[in-house]
């Protein structure tokens, strides 16, 4: 399912791309209602609250997404797309493919914004089905009875029942993610309006002055109120992200038609319920309100919960998809070792299954649930990781804006230095909470940032190991011409990151069995900037002479290398006649040199436990012979 941009979607498929799109992409978004609005009035009424300071609250939040998600995303960000993709990797692919200085730099931003993806989605799926499933407490006659320990439980199996269908695809269900989540927006929104019908003046949020004054009028614990606020717009950097399977109109049709007014209007009827219950009673219980679940009438506050909780696992499906791809495209862009990646569906590239990626996930997510036990608790670990991720989108912005679309530099950062300030404003109020559990996933990001900044290191390290004294192909072509080898039938591929030197697998091969195949093929697997390669532009070989022939793959970042079957379309390989060369380096940490010693370690235990090349590039196991070496790092 892969969105041609090229062209614009009429009709039936207009229609069906914006369903799926309301669903796939709007589901984090569209759950911040059960608990944004709770939370930021919460912080607005530690010192006390005046009724007036509600409308303050609300005027931040829709002016939160007016500003972040309609402008800077909607209308910047998603024309800044590497051929329809979007996503923080596929602009650091953009912008390392337009700059020459500062790539490290770059390539130090990006893995910081992957390493923030992974804290938000261990966070998501955590605190929205939590935060759902609360809801029973509200609920006549038996929220009673609903211990902690019991939304806790019911919690970890609805978790447990998302994660555990992972490996068996979500094709079956996901044709009713849109459906779902457009009725869950219509009855959010209706609800919203029924209070906005009976206190009109709420509407008067809309006029910014009053975010403005409420920011102006109360210091740090507007910091506060801010980083909380800005709950809203969580799941807005992930919209890009999905570019690729929807396109930019659909979404932004989903956006404007249901989305952003349902949500306006959700929170514009939170206000209004709060401002009544404030009138009533203004002293007794009332910062801890569910104003979400409290809002609705009792008749269908089961039904309300049900559908709740289905929106939220949909929210949650969206961010373990979106965990998937972005560590396929890691992989491709050489950010983290190997991993097994699965199809689970044969018609749609883009289903795809890591087990690894999956059940750390799943760790990760019991252990927040288990740790912080309410979604209050963890709702001040949620913002970090997400304004840090619109930090990095945003600088990756400007070099693509800059290079990509060749603006000058005034223009280009008369347009985002405004959103880059914002951002910034955001991840420093949220930093303000991180005893209070944003170290969370701050530590989730530093660890992940570690693993992939060794990765990155040690793979230098050991390429430039594996290519010292490394003989130029031609050279080794010329001199097999003047002391020819025995030569047997057939063709061999020789996998090698560099083909432009002479492979160690097919110097083993010659030093070992003294023989060389008729037909050599010095094959390189390179992904290009972009997310997809045409078939017409997959294969690139060169004739060193009638022996050997340097071939290069290209793939995408966001395709899986299938070496074999494209080399035997390309007439290269016969299936029954090929063997496949692959190094594979045995590897000892050094005191001596390069990275410190248990960098050392980390990285030989990741070098180690990475996918075996064989599986990762899909070659038949029968025609595959591993030759190595070993190396002190």
């Amino acid at each position: 399912m892969h969105a041609n941009h090229a062209e614009s979607p009429k009709g039936k498929v207009l229609a069906g791309l914006t369903i799926g799109a309301t669903g796939v992409v709007f589901g984090d978004i569209g759950t911040s209602p059960l608990y944004a609005f709770r939370e930021a009035l919460s912080q607005a009424a530690s010192d006390g609250l005046y009724r007036e300071e509600i409308v303050g609250v609300v005027s931040l939040m829709l002016w939160a997404l007016i500003l972040i998600v309609t402008l800077k995303y909607m209308i910047i960000l998603m024309r800044a797309d590497n051929d329809g993709e979007g996503g923080v990797l596929a602009l650091l692919a953009l912008a390392r493919a337009k700059v020459k200085r500062g790539r490290m730099a770059l390539l130090a931003l990006g893995a910081i914004g992957a390493a923030l993806f992974y804290g938000d989605a261990i966070i998501t799926p955590a605190l929205s089905v939590l935060s759902a499933v609360e809801g029973l407490k509200s609920l006549p006659g038996i929220g009673g009875a609903m211990s902690q320990p019991h939304i806790i439980m019911i919690t970890l199996a609805i978790l447990f029942a998302v994660f555990m269908v992972q490996a068996h695809g979500t094709k079956a269900v996901a044709r009713l993610f849109g459906p779902v989540c457009i009725i869950w927006f219509i009855a959010i929104g209706a609800i919203g309006l029924h209070y906005v019908v009976q206190d009109p003046a709420i509407l008067s949020a809309f006029v910014p002055i009053h975010a403005v004054r409420f920011m102006l009028t109360h210091g740090v614990l507007g910091l506060f109120v801010l980083g909380a606020v800005f709950l809203t717009v969580t799941g807005a950097e992930a919209l890009t992200a999905d570019m690729g399977h929807f396109g930019r109109l659909p979404i932004r049709i989903a956006w404007l038609a249901l989305v952003f007014p349902a949500l306006a209007l959700n929170y514009l009827g939170q206000g209004a319920f709060a401002r009544h219950a404030f009138n009533i009673a203004p002293h007794a219980n009332f910062i801890d309100q569910d104003w979400f679940f409290a809002m609705v009438p009792e008749s269908l506050r089961l039904a309300m919960i049900v559908l709740a909780t289905a929106a939220t696992i949909i929210a949650s499906q969206a961010v373990i998809t979106g965990a998937f791809s972005l560590t396929q495209q890691a992989m491709q862009l050489h950010l983290l070792p190997r991993l097994k990646i699965r199809q689970t569906s044969a018609g749609h590239a883009g289903q795809i299954y890591i087990a690894a990626v999956n059940w750390a996930l799943l760790f990760g997510v019991v252990a927040l649930v288990l740790a912080f036990r309410s979604s209050s608790a963890m709702a001040a670990a949620y913002g970090i990781a997400v304004t840090g991720t619109m930090v990095v989108t945003s600088l990756l912005a400007i070099v693509v804006i800059r290079r990509r679309w060749r603006w000058s530099r005034f223009t280009t950062l008369a347009l985002m230095i405004p959103f880059l300030a914002l951002d910034c404003l955001f991840l420093g109020a949220n930093l303000l909470r991180v005893t209070e559990g944003g170290w969370v996933p701050l530590t989730i990001a530093a660890g992940l940032f570690l693993l992939i900044w060794t990765w990155v290191t040690g793979r230098k390290l050991l390429a430039a190991i594996e290519n010292d004294g490394a003989v130029k192909l031609e050279d080794f072509a010329r001199s097999l011409r003047k002391r020819p080898v025995a030569e047997v039938p057939g063709v061999a591929v020789f996998l090698t990151s560099r083909n432009e030197l002479t492979p160690h697998a097919l110097l083993h091969n010659l030093k070992h069995n003294h023989v060389l195949h008729a037909h050599n093929y010095i094959t390189r697997v390179k992904t290009r900037p972009v997310p997809f390669v045409s078939r017409n532009n997959r294969i690139a070989r060169e004739e060193i002479d009638g022996q050997f022939t340097r071939v290069v793959l290209n793939y995408g970042f966001m395709e899986s290398p299938c070496v074999h079957d494209d080399m035997v379309a390309a007439g290269i390989a016969d299936p029954m006649r090929t063997s496949y060369f692959i190094g594979r380096s045995r590897l000892a940490p050094s005191k001596g040199h390069g990275m410190p010693l248990w960098q050392d370690l980390l990285f030989i235990f990741l070098y180690r436990n990475a996918t075996d090349p064989t599986d990762y590039f899909n070659i038949p196991h029968n025609r595959v012979i591993e030759l190595g070496a070993q190396y002190a790092i």
